[in-house]
């Protein structure tokens, strides 16, 4: 999802959200299954993604979104 909504942007751009470019590179690949949650927050910022966004795809299977709920 974040290299779909990062598009033609490098790392680089988006790192400029507050962390490394590397670390961009690992949450991406998988090798930082676990981001945490200002930093998913912070990419989400920068790539023009609410947290909702973000959020759907990384749901358990089955999961009630509040929006669903509400």
């Amino acid at each position: 999802m974040l290299r779909t909504a990062r598009g033609e942007r490098s790392t680089v751009d988006v790192a400029a959200a507050g962390l490394s470019a590397e670390t961009l590179r690992k949450i991406e690949t998988g090798r930082a299954p676990t981001p945490a949650f200002f930093t998913v927050a912070a990419l989400a910022g920068a790539l023009g993604l609410s947290l909702d966004e973000v959020a759907t795809p990384a749901a358990p299977p089955g999961a009630a979104t509040e929006s669903a709920v509400a």
